[in-house]
């Protein structure tokens, strides 16, 4: 039997190339991607693809091949050599390849690179004949040695790219060279004689001279490099899981390193930061691709490619034929592309494409135009190259929550006059203390989680990405809108502006200095990441204009045109849901927003968050303090007016929609004082002792409260509570039916119910109260009696409690903690460690957890109808609102899901998604 398949060619066209972009799986992105290319017959350099498959086993068997994987790199190899007419490691004639990692799901930067394999102190010599250039030939020496030192031995060994960089540096004092191109052949020879000796130094052996071993062990790293930490931290960061490991493309070398008519770039096909229908990129003459990549250099912007003063016409042509390529990228792919290229020696290749990183507005405005064919901002026709069913497929919740964030106050800034402009690669507005270190971020959030920072680098690496996950905001001296900086954070949506080269950072002294001022850690920055701006102190933030037009009905914030991507976005979800989206709402201001984020009624209101207002709090203690009926009905007798009051609010902002009411949930305890100095001043209010109010707390204190006397316990052993808010509920909707004429449909709600017998005792109650009110008024008031399923018991025997249940809402809060046995509190104190060992994949109450919490909620749905068809069912927990839990909650049958206000938005799109 033929050994499996790990090894796939690619290159000069369809012949050549084996797979194409429906192996991303096994190819990941950039394999499947230059194969695609390759089919097409774009200018790639030939090569082949490691699969992920052969990852995955390398992983799960002590970091050793899978049988046949050795024997087919040999065959590929052979057939690339045959092909470029040279031969790996070869001292007259040598092939030089590059080494890299891919994934299925792009991790910009997360990976490992290698390039210019193949060079060996003999084969540099034949590269010297090959190209007749000398000091090329020495400056990918020095880059090989320096990148298989930090990427491919540094792991072990702890040699670093910093190490060679001092080497660098002091060559550059030495020689009085201001950048690295100053370097002469002879002095670049001198520095691969420095860096080879940092090489013995660190790893104890000669730098590798057979072509072969440096083959191997640069697949290895690659795939050692899959679950090196910041590879995993960026795949927990941005929730990537299930991926079988990295792909290595194994890609022959071409350099554009060989003098004035060679270079290298990277370049969007549309602006990732605004969206904005315009190629960007930027690009380096005589310099590698990881030049341009890791923001060691600044680059030049693409738009000055063609005016390029030596070798004009090559550049030109280099230009045209690049913008022509990236036009057909984008309408192959219908997504906007982010590809790599290199020119050599005037001929232009494509090293990769992939779909582009973005910013959330960016996105939707790729998603709107590219459906509608109309520019955003001017109106402009553009090619149509999507439908909105496929546009809404292309962006996510989080992209639409970015439009919701905030910017500084136009007014407040114009006041303002920047310390510095630079490039703005990520979005809004950011506000922070300086901090220099990614790891003391990380840190400092720990400790405080409120605390604001701007991360401020030369330039950030992928060892600084749990660090830039912390910051609010970043900032670099170097690197463009294509270093790891920028494209990371447009990834996230977080604000970000690149190559501040006025901007003099001191590590050692924790300063910053611009324009004749010194800034130290700790000391506070403004970050606009729209225009590029930085600002000295704290400038005031005001809602987006979305949140403008919804909150205020501003007209002038209805024309803006981010309001106006999300109308469309938003209004092609309505058109394609088939679930509907509530929120979890508590007073009329959180209904409002609600209604005017598109919500289609109240999926939770918890009566509790009202008592706490004003001063209802003390009728709610001395409810907790009576010592009889009477007692505790006299206080309930105080509270029922401020309920029916807050209820009549909601009712009248939902104008007639469905609001779900909880009843009281929590247990008391929470509603009293656990300071001495507090229990004294709540003695002196009621007119009682302190020793009265401390046997209270005393009598009412839990091992475990979230267990304990809650819930529907609280209304079995006080009936008059559940009777005075049954009455609040059902006068609040009678007043507003009589005097707004506006009909209400109230759900009423009893909370934690575990057996059948709680909610029969309960709705009997709820009922009889309910339609005293609705009799002694005149009324008419249709209203449903539902329950919450949030334990697990109400899941499994769900067919008897939609016997009286009219409706079911899934607390998914509890519903997890319950199956998990997770304390939701107090997770955090094991939660990072089950995740870095991927015990879980994602936090639970963050994402529902499909295979188990969400089973229960299948099976309550199921069994629920199987006795009440048609049995009205919803999702009232956290999960609401994510656009993973959403999906599941329209796969299993769901009526509506409900989440907070500002989660709305991103519901509708989830919901839709999912319809699609």
């Amino acid at each position: 039997m033929a050994d499996k398949q790990y090894v796939y060619f690619y290159g000069f066209g369809k012949e050549h190339t084996e797979g194409d972009t429906s192996y991303r799986a096994i190819l990941g992105g950039k394999g499947a991607n230059l194969a695609e290319m390759a089919n097409a017959d774009l200018p790639v350099p030939p090569g082949f693809t490691v699969s992920t498959e052969a990852c995955a086993y390398y992983s799960s068997h002590n970091s050793s091949y899978p049988k046949g994987l050795e024997a087919q790199l040999k065959e590929k190899l052979t057939k690339l050599e045959k092909m470029m007419g040279k031969k790996l490691g070869d001292p007259r004639n040598p092939l030089l390849v590059s080494v890299r990692s891919g994934a299925a799901v792009s991790m910009p930067g997360m990976m490992d690179t290698v390039l210019n394999l193949g060079l060996t102190d003999k084969s540099v010599l034949g590269f010297i004949k090959q190209t007749g250039n000398e000091r090329a030939a020495w400056d990918c020496y020095r880059r090989f040695i320096d990148m298989f030192g930090d990427v491919v031995m540094g792991p072990t060994s702890g040699l670093t790219h910093e190490d060679f960089e001092h080497e660098l540096e002091s060559l550059k004092n030495k020689y009085g060279a201001k950048d690295d191109t100053d370097l002469t052949a002879e002095q670049l020879k001198e520095l691969v004689d420095l860096y080879k000796k940092v090489y013995r130094a660190k790893v104890k052996k000669p730098f590798p001279q057979d072509p072969w071993e440096q083959l191997n062990l640069s697949i290895q790293a690659v795939f050692n490099s899959w679950n090196s930490e910041r590879a995993v931290k960026y795949r927990q960061i941005n929730k990537i899981s299930g991926l079988l490991g990295t792909a290595v493309n194994i890609c022959s070398m071409v350099f554009g390193n060989l003098g004035s008519d060679c270079g290298t770039g990277v370049a969007f096909t549309r602006c990732g930061s605004t969206g904005a229908n315009k190629p960007m990129g930027e690009y380096l003459i005589n310099a590698q691709g990881e030049d341009v990549v890791a923001g060691i250099r600044t680059p030049k912007n693409l738009d000055e490619m063609p005016d390029e003063q030596v070798e004009p016409a090559i550049w030109k042509k280099s230009h045209k034929d690049l913008l022509a390529i990236m036009r057909k990228l984008e309408r192959h792919y219908k997504y906007p592309q982010d590809v790599e290229f290199t020119v050599e020696q005037g001929k232009l290749w494509m090293l990769q494409t992939r779909n582009a990183k973005r910013t959330g507005l960016a996105g939707i405005r790729w998603a709107v135009e590219m459906a509608t064919g109309k520019d955003v901002e001017t109106g402009d026709s553009q090619p149509k190259l999507l439908t909105p069913k496929k546009a809404l497929q292309t962006i996510s919740g989080n992209d639409l929550e970015q439009l919701l964030f905030p910017i500084f106050d136009p007014e407040a800034e114009a006041k303002q006059t920047p310390i510095l402009t630079a490039l703005p690669a990520g979005p809004g507005a950011a506000v922070g203390k300086i901090v220099f270190d990614a790891k003391n971020a990380e840190e400092m959030i720990k400790a405080n989680p409120d605390e604001r920072l701007i991360l401020v680098r030369h330039e950030t690496s992928p060892e600084d990405v749990g660090g830039m996950w912390a910051a609010k905001g970043i900032l670099t001296s170097t690197g463009g809108m294509t270093s790891h900086a920028a494209v990371v954070a447009r990834g996230w949506g977080k604000c970000c502006i690149c190559g501040a080269s006025s901007l003099k950072i001191d590590y050692a002294k924790k300063t910053i200095s611009v324009g004749g001022v010194t800034y130290k850690a700790g000391d506070w920055l403004s970050l606009n990441g729209s225009t590029g701006m930085v600002y000295a102190g704290e400038l005031p933030t005001m809602a987006s204009p979305v949140v403008a037009a919804v909150n205020d009905g501003k007209a002038k914030a209805k024309k803006h045109p981010i309001y106006l991507m999300y109308k469309e976005v938003s209004d092609w979800a309505d058109q394609y849901r088939t679930i509907k989206v509530r929120a979890n709402a508590d007073s009329p201001k959180d209904a409002e927003v609600a209604r005017a984020f598109g919500a289609e009624g109240i999926g939770l209101c918890r009566t509790e968050h009202m008592f706490f207002e004003g001063d209802r709090i003390w009728d709610i203690r001395s409810f907790i303090l009576a010592e009889d009926q009477k007692g505790r009905e006299a206080a309930l007798k105080k509270l029922l007016p401020h309920q029916r009051k807050d209820f009549e609010g909601l009712f009248k902002a939902m104008k007639g929609l469905p609001v779900t009411v909880r009843l009281l949930d929590p247990p008391l305890h929470e509603f009293l004082p656990h300071s001495e100095a507090d229990q004294q001043k709540m003695a002196d209010h009621l007119g009682v002792s302190l020793e009265l109010v401390q046997a209270r707390v005393k009598d009412l204190h839990e091992a475990n409260p979230m267990l304990g006397h809650r819930g529907c316990r609280l209304s079995i052993t006080y009936p008059e509570l559940c009777v005075m808010q049954t009455r609040a509920i059902i006068e609040a909707a009678c007043n507003v039916l009589k005097r707004n004429k506006i009909k209400t449909e109230p759900e009423i709600m009893i909370p934690l119910v575990g057996v059948k017998a709680e909610i029969d005792f309960l709705e009997k109650l709820v009922r009889k109260t309910a339609d005293e009110v609705l009799e002694r008024r005149g009324a008419k008031v249709p209203y449903k009696v539902g329950t919450m399923i949030e334990i697990p018991r109400a899941a499994l025997t769900a067919d008897e409690i939609a016997e009286t249940a009219e409706f079911f809402s899934f607390g998914t809060n509890d519903l997890t903690q319950l199956t998990f046995g997770y304390s939701r509190d107090d997770i955090g104190g094991f939660l990072p460690d089950y995740l870095n060992e991927k015990i879980l994949e994602i936090d639970p109450f963050q994402s529902l957890d499909q295979s188990g919490v969400g089973q229960l909620v299948k099976m309550g749905v199921e069994k629920g109808r199987s006795t009440r068809p048609g049995l009205k069912c919803g999702i009232c927990g956290e999960h609401g609102g994510d656009p993973a839990s959403v999906k599941f909650c329209v796969k299993v049958g769901l009526d509506y899901v409900s989440c907070s206000p500002y989660r709305v938005p991103i519901a509708r799109i989830a919901a839709a998604q999912a319809a699609v």
